[in-house]
C-alpha cells in the first residue's frame, strides 16, 4: 500500500500527464498511469507538480516588525538600517521567535520549504541568534532553515562584530556573513571580505555576503570576493547577495568582472522586490532599475537564484513569502520575457535556490525525497504569470497545506458560469 498518489500532473520539464507515487518520505514511482492503491489519492487535474520553493536570502530576525518603532519614511536602504538600529534594543528572544514562527507558517502555505536567513550579530546580546536557533529546531521537520551570522553594522565598523560573529558560529549558526560596502572605507571593506572568506575556509563553512548593495559604480567588493573564492577554493560555497552596484558599472569593467565571477564558481542572489524599490532612490531620470546583470551572469554560466529578502520590516512594507511573486518581479525588472527566460525565472526560485544554499538537488525523481508543491498552473511560465495558487504542499510525503483552487463565479449573459483564471489562453486568429 502506497501512502499517497498524485495523479494526472505535469512536471516542470514538460513531461505529463503523469502519476507520482509516494511511500513514506520517498517518491516511489513516476509513470503515466500507476495501477496501485494508496491511503490518499489527489487528482492533479493536469496541473503542475513542482519541487518546493526556495528562498536563499531573507532576514527573519526583522520580519513582520513593520512600524516598530516607526516607519521608514524615505524608503531608503540607509534609513532602514538606521531604523533597525533603533529597533534592536527593543527586541526580545520571545518576540523575534514568535514573528519568525508566524512567517514560517506563511512560508509553508506558499510552498516555501527552504530559507536562508541572515541574523544580525553586530551587537550583544545575540537576541536574534538565540531566537532563530530555537525556530530552526522547531521547524526542522518541515523547513530547511539556514542561518547566516550577519554583522549588519560592518565587521570592522562595529566594535564587537567579529567576536560576536565567531560566537554565533560557535552557537551553531551555519553560514559566515558580511557587508563590505558598509565598512568605513573601501579598503576596510576589501579587508573584511578577505577576513570573512578566511573564517569560512578555516571552519569549512559557507560564505554569503551582502555585496555591493549600492548604486555606487565604485563599490567593487564583488571583485575581491571572486578573487578570495578562487584563492581559497571555496567555489559554490560562496554567495554574493544583491550585487546591485553592477547595474552602475561601465560595460568594459563588467566584461572583465563577469568571467572572474564565473571562474570562481560562486553563486549570485539578486532580490528583485527589494532591489527595485531600495535602489535608484537618489536618481531623477533616467532611473536605474536596481538589479544586477542577471542575463550576463546567466550567459556566463553563473548560478543565479532570486531571493525574497524582506517581508513587512524596516526595509520593505510588503511581501508575502511568495517566491512566485519574486520571480514575477524579476521577469519585469531585469527585464526578460522570452519563453526560455520566463521558464528560467521559475527555476531560479526552485532548483537554483537549492544549489545556492548547498542543498541536494530537489528535482522530482523516482527514489528522491517526496517534497513537492501542486500548483494551479499548467507549466512554469503560467505559474509565474498567475502567481499560481498552491493547491497542496507536501514534505516527506505528508501534506502540510491545502488551498482551494482559485475559481471566479460569473454572472454574464451567454458566458460560462465559472472561470479558472489560470486556465485561459490567447485566442488563435482562427478562433
Amino acid at each position: 500500500m502506497l501512502d499517497l498518489i498524485i495523479r494526472n500532473v505535469r512536471l516542470p520539464d514538460g513531461r505529463g500527464p503523469l502519476d507520482v507515487a509516494i511511500r513514506g518520505a520517498v517518491v516511489a514511482d513516476i509513470a503515466p498511469a500507476i495501477e496501485a492503491e494508496a491511503r490518499e489519492d489527489i487528482d492533479g487535474r493536469g496541473q503542475l507538480l513542482s519541487p518546493p520553493f526556495v528562498d536563499p536570502h531573507f532576514h527573519m530576525d526583522a520580519t513582520l516588525s513593520l512600524g516598530l518603532p516607526r516607519l521608514n519614511v524615505s524608503g531608503t536602504l540607509l534609513e532602514g538600517i538606521a531604523l533597525w538600529g533603533e529597533l534592536k534594543p527593543l527586541l526580545t528572544v520571545e518576540a523575534v521567535a514568535a514573528r519568525a514562527m508566524r512567517y514560517c507558517d506563511l512560508a509553508v502555505s506558499q510552498g516555501l520549504l527552504a530559507i536562508r536567513s541572515h541574523v544580525d550579530v553586530s551587537t550583544a546580546p545575540l537576541v536574534g541568534v538565540e531566537a532563530l536557533l530555537e525556530v530552526r529546531r522547531k521547524v526542522a521537520p518541515y523547513i530547511d532553515l539556514q542561518l547566516v551570522a550577519f554583522p549588519q553594522d560592518g565587521l570592522f565598523r562595529a566594535a564587537e562584530a567579529e567576536a560576536n560573529l565567531l560566537r554565533a558560529l560557535d552557537m551553531g549558526v551555519d553560514v559566515v556573513g558580511g557587508i563590505p560596502h558598509f565598512e568605513r572605507t573601501m579598503a576596510e571593506g576589501a579587508r573584511s571580505v578577505t577576513r570573512l572568506a578566511e573564517i569560512a575556509a578555516e571552519r569549512g563553512l559557507m560564505l554569503d555576503l551582502h555585496c555591493d548593495e549600492s548604486d555606487d559604480p565604485m563599490s567593487r567588493h564583488i571583485e575581491t570576493l571572486a578573487h578570495e573564492t578562487t584563492r581559497l577554493g571555496l567555489g559554490e560555497r560562496v554567495v554574493a547577495s544583491h550585487a546591485t552596484a553592477m547595474h552602475s558599472y561601465d560595460n568594459y569593467y563588467a566584461s572583465k568582472l563577469v568571467p572572474l565571477i564565473a571562474e570562481s564558481g560562486m553563486n549570485i542572489v539578486p532580490n528583485p522586490l527589494i532591489n527595485i524599490t531600495l535602489q535608484g532612490r537618489s536618481d531623477t531620470y533616467p532611473r536605474r532599475r536596481g538589479l544586477t546583470r542577471v542575463q550576463e551572469l546567466r550567459g556566463a554560466g553563473v548560478n543565479v537564484a532570486f531571493g525574497q529578502d524582506c517581508t513587512m520590516d524596516p526595509w520593505y512594507p510588503l511581501g508575502s513569502a511568495d517566491m512566485l511573486e519574486v520571480a514575477h518581479m524579476g521577469v519585469h525588472a531585469v527585464p526578460m520575457t522570452s519563453r526560455e527566460a520566463m521558464a528560467w525565472a521559475f527555476t531560479s526560485v526552485t532548483l537554483n535556490g537549492a544549489r545556492a544554499m548547498g542543498l541536494p538537488d530537489p528535482t522530482l525523481r523516482k527514489g528522491g525525497p517526496a517534497n513537492m508543491v501542486l500548483l494551479q498552473a499548467r507549466d512554469p511560465i503560467e505559474a509565474v504569470r498567475m502567481k499560481a495558487t498552491r493547491l497542496a504542499v507536501i514534505r516527506s510525503g505528508k501534506v502540510l497545506s491545502r488551498t482551494a483552487p482559485r475559481v471566479a463565479t460569473l454572472d454574464l449573459p451567454d458566458r460560462p458560469d465559472t472561470l479558472d483564471p489560470a486556465a485561459y489562453a490567447p485566442v488563435a486568429e482562427d478562433g
